[in-house]
């Protein structure tokens, strides 16, 4: 059914907000504050991330833009009648199973995701579909709430080496290239993962989803400049990373990095930006004084439309603590560990005090037990074995996180290059200083043995929802370069000393899975 609405009241004239809007308005205020007390623990971690991780900087100013966004939409918005819609819900129990997700196999991105499609969803519910078209752009923006996108540093290291290299053979700088470290006669430099330039690309995807929709109609245009934002940041980054070498080829590594640091934080992506803007600026194709939405289009009454606002707020909120109670439920499932652990006994392999030249110590922060020790062969060769043995998973003791494994956030050591897997361990080779040497990680997550930090989360999602193992044990065998054996030669005879690496991670957590208390 279409509600006829009188001509004169899309005159642009600036229009009050009725009682109705109010009363809607009200209401979605008092979920969304219900919301994020219920979740406020998720509210804290993305406020933490926001002020102390730089990759991340660039969120704060998502949601000022949001209600910007809405702002500029104020007076046609007045003419759109706001409805409770049961249907709504349904993004809201979508957002909360998410989270559901996110918190039982301890993936941060799908918890604060589902944050926030619970946040839209409840838009959606007490607003209805009609308010929604109108603001479907400021709701779709919102995304950018989440923090996104660090797996893009690997690959973007990867592009600036290739990009940086030939730059430095072409203007006659004498460089050696090993992984994400390049040499050069007055010094080496990493190319680390906050020189990669993904702050600047995940920055660029939002201000250029921003761009994109004020100052374009034209989707073909949208999608050149979304293009633009992405390539340009790419190539500007190799291009700032073989500048900071050469102008530390011509005079020193202290002056080259110390001007880079500021260059590289306050003036380089304000370059880019302008840079990107005036690329897309003789393009641009949207009246500023144009109307962002038709609101005599959006007057239907849609199916499902309710009749008690109220009602519809107080179950989009029951919905979404159903989820937490979930959550709350399977968190405390746990298999029991021996109170005491030792590290194995190895045939032909004897334990050995751990190496001074470069200390090196894997990072599993919660861990239930951690061990680690040398062994020596007798024969020239020695390895590291570390062993990490949780009981069960969550927020905080995770198998698998950000800083942890055989490299910690800040550390000493430096990751060179992803090598090979060996027997479905994911291997690395690091660097400390002269110290260099090779990492073989297994993980082993109930029945599943795995080199994949994906699959340890699937099967720890797995695991929760269903209710099978919760044990989790991460196995890591490493060598430095420079003994009597290459690294990988090192490892294998090891492991093949060892044994299965799945049978040594259940003895080592105490037993076969028949003997797990739960």
């Amino acid at each position: 059914m279409t509600v006829a609405v009188p001509g004169s009241a899309f005159e642009g004239r600036a229009t009050p907000f009725d009682a109705t809007w109010k009363l809607h308005a009200a209401l979605l205020a008092g979920v969304w504050a219900a919301l994020l007390i219920l979740f406020r623990g998720d509210v804290g971690d993305l406020t933490t991330i926001y002020w102390t991780n730089t990759t991340f900087g660039h969120c704060l100013f998502i949601a000022p833009v949001v209600g910007w966004l809405v702002w500029q939409r104020r007076t046609d918005l007045a003419l759109v009648p706001p409805a409770a819609w049961w249907p709504g819900l349904v993004i809201v129990a979508g957002g909360g199973f998410a989270w559901l997700l996110g918190d039982a196999a301890g993936v941060a991105l799908l918890r604060h995701l589902g944050l926030v499609v619970m946040l839209q969803g409840a838009v959606v519910a007490l607003l209805g579909p009609s308010v929604t078209r109108a603001l479907l752009f400021p709701l779709a923006y919102m995304i950018f709430l989440v923090p996104f996108g660090e797996g893009l540093e690997g690959p973007l290291q990867d592009l600036t080496v290739k990009i940086l290299v030939p730059l430095l053979h072409l203007f006659g700088v004498p460089a050696h290239v090993d992984g994400v470290l390049i040499t050069t006669p007055n010094g080496w430099f990493e190319v680390a993962e906050a020189c990669s330039g993904a702050k600047f690309v995940i920055a660029m995807i939002a201000y250029g989803a921003l761009v994109a929709n004020v100052c374009y109609v034209s989707w073909t245009r949208r999608a050149a400049f979304m293009a633009v934002a992405l390539i340009v940041p790419m190539i500007a980054n190799g291009l700032r990373a073989f500048g900071t070498i050469y102008a530390a080829y011509l005079t020193s590594v202290e002056q080259a990095t110390g001007f880079d640091h500021i260059l590289y934080g306050w003036v380089f992506f304000g370059a880019v930006m302008a840079g990107v803007m005036a690329i897309g600026w003789k393009w641009f194709d949207r009246d500023p004084d144009a109307p962002w939405f038709d609101a005599s289009k959006l007057q239907a009454r849609w199916p499902g439309t309710a009749a008690m606002p109220a009602v519809v707020a107080l179950t989009g909120l029951f919905v979404a603590s159903l989820f937490l109670a979930w959550a709350g439920a399977i968190a405390a499932r746990a298999d029991v560990l021996p109170a005491k652990v030792a590290l194995p006994k190895v045939a032909g392999w004897t334990q050995v005090p751990l190496s001074k030249r470069a200390e090196w110590k894997p990072n599993f922060p919660g861990a239930d037990h951690f061990l680690m020790g040398r062994y020596s062969d007798g024969m020239g060769a020695e390895v590291d074995l570390a062993l990490a043995l949780y009981g069960s998973q969550r927020e905080g003791k995770e198998l698998v996180g950000f800083g942890q494994g055989a490299i910690r956030e800040n550390d000493k050591w430096v990751r060179i290059e992803d090598l090979a897997e060996l027997d479905g361990g994911k291997a690395l080779r690091m660097t400390a200083g002269p110290v260099e040497r090779e990492v073989v990680t297994w993980y082993r997550v109930g029945d599943t043995l795995t080199g994949s930090d994906s699959r340890v989360k699937a099967e720890t999602l797995m695991a929760k929802l269903l209710g099978g193992p919760q044990r989790a044990v991460a196995v890591m065998v490493s060598a430095e370069k420079g003994h009597a054996l290459p690294t990988r030669a090192a490892i294998k005879r090891f492991v093949a000393a060892l044994g299965p690496v799945e049978r040594a991670a259940d003895r080592i957590a105490g037993g076969d899975r028949a003997e797990f208390v739960r």
